[in-house]
Formats: C-alpha cells, sequence, structure tokens
C-alpha cells in the first residue's frame, strides 16, 4: 500500500504529533492527500520545550490546525515511580488523552508515526498504542526511517535531519523515583549541549553525576568546551563524566 491509498481510505483522520521527523511527515503526507486532518500534541514535563516549538512552527508552514493538550504524568505512581514498563503507562495516558480530543472533534481514526525501521516487539510503549487501535501508515506502507528524511527533505520540512528524541524520562534509570528537579536538569543541561552545535546526544543520569552520551565525530567538540561544560552541568549533577562507549 502506498500513503495516497491510505488517506483514500482514511480520508479523516487525527494525528498525533510530536513534532519529530516521522510524525511530521506523517502530517506532511495528509495534507498533501486531501485529507481532512487535525493534529494533536500532548504537553508534559517529559517534553523539552523544543518540541512544541517545532510542532507549532511545521503545523503553521502546512496549514494544519494542532490542538496542545496537557497530560499530568507525574500524577500516577505506574509512571514517576518509573518502573521498566512505565513506558506502556505513559503511552497509554498520552493517547489516551488524544484519542478522547479527537473523538469529541469528530475523528475516529487515529495516526501516529512509528516507521518500518521500529520493532514493533521492542519499542517501549507499543502494546499501548495497539491496544488503543492506533494505526501507523508509514509502517503499513514499508517507509524506513531513512526514506522518510529524504522524502522530508525533498518535501522542504525543516524536520528531515532533527535528531531522533526520546522523552526526558529515559534519562533516568529504570527503576529512580522520577521528579521535576530532575527533569528540568536534564532539559536545561541538553539545552547547553545543544547550544554548544552538539546534534545527536543524550545526558543520562548516574546516580547524582551526568553521564554524556555522544557520538564519534562530536567528541572533540565535547573536549574542546570541557571547562565550560563542566562549568554548567555541575549547576543540576555532582560530576560529569564522558561514557566512552559512544553513540553511534
Amino acid at each position: 500500500m502506498k500513503l495516497n491509498d491510505f488517506f483514500k481510505e482514511h480520508p479523516k483522520v487525527a494525528v498525533a504529533f510530536s513534532g519529530g521527523v516521522d510524525s511530521a511527515y506523517l502530517l506532511y503526507a495528509a495534507k498533501q492527500n486531501g485529507a481532512d486532518v487535525t493534529a494533536y500534541y500532548v504537553k508534559s514535563v517529559f517534553q523539552p520545550r523544543f518540541e512544541l516549538d517545532d510542532a507549532l512552527r511545521l503545523s503553521r508552514e502546512l496549514g494544519v490546525c494542532m490542538r496542545v493538550l496537557s497530560a499530568d504524568v507525574m500524577s500516577s505512581p505506574l509512571i514517576f515511580e518509573n518502573p521498566s514498563n512505565r513506558c506502556y503507562h505513559c503511552k497509554r495516558m498520552i493517547f489516551g488523552a488524544i484519542r478522547k480530543a479527537a473523538e469529541e472533534d469528530g475523528f475516529s481514526t487515529l495516526l501516529d508515526g512509528t516507521n518500518a525501521s521500529d520493532d514493533a516487539e521492542d519499542r517501549p510503549g507499543m502494546r499501548a498504542i495497539r491496544e488503543l487501535s492506533v494505526l501507523s501508515p508509514l509502517r503499513e506502507c514499508g517507509l524506513t526511517k531513512a526514506e522518510i528524511r529524504r522524502l522530508s527533505r525533498e518535501a522542504g520540512l525543516f524536520t528531515w535531519d532533527k535528531p531522533a528524541y526520546a522523552c526526558l524520562a529515559t534519562r533516568i534509570p529504570s527503576g529512580e523515583t522520577i521528579t521535576e528537579e530532575k527533569l528540568r536538569a536534564t532539559e536545561a543541561s541538553e539545552n547547553f549541549l545543544f547550544s554548544l552545535g552538539l546534534k545527536n546526544f543524550r545526558v543520562r543520569r548516574l546516580g547524582n553525576a551526568a553521564k554524556i552520551q555522544v557520538t564519534r565525530d562530536q567528541l572533540q567538540t565535547l573536549v574542546e568546551n570541557r571547562e565550560t561544560v563542566l562549568k554548567e552541568l555541575k549547576k543540576y549533577y555532582s560530576s560529569v563524566v564522558l561514557d566512552l562507549e559512544v553513540r553511534e
């Protein structure tokens, strides 16, 4: 199946929109194929501000209506106590909120940006998406991450080369309680590293320390800015370490 065929079968859709590469291209494809579409972004303490800014920017550029919903993820012990299945419970809350709002707006078909490169068995939260009958047209149509980036670039979407960015809660080890203070420390630290020109990296929590993970090609930038990185991140962490098992 091709995307234009999918939207012929589903001409009225709600899109769970994160502002990332995949859901951005899905929203573009829905618009290009004449679907009646509304985007739904769920704001929570797990999402950094730049994700909302990117989502708002793209929806404006595409001329697509976007609703911003809120989810109080910290209200659930099944989420903030950070068990191994935290993502399942978080996805249930987030997609449940989108499903409710979309149905109130007259949309019975809800889509997400899962693509053909995603492992349906291992990806956290996938079970929650299936349980809520969310459709994944990029996956159904066999579009891989690389193809989505290429098509997004051809379409002129600014998101085409945006690095993958998992939610802030993923920086805190499973089993360690999530707090807003820890989330703010993560967001501030990663925003600082973004300001240095770094792109594909993580600042993970290791006890009270920050463990920085970067790709091999960015190590030199990190070393050159060692003193400023230490000064900034030590505002939030007792120490800063570099993971030499670098991200690829």
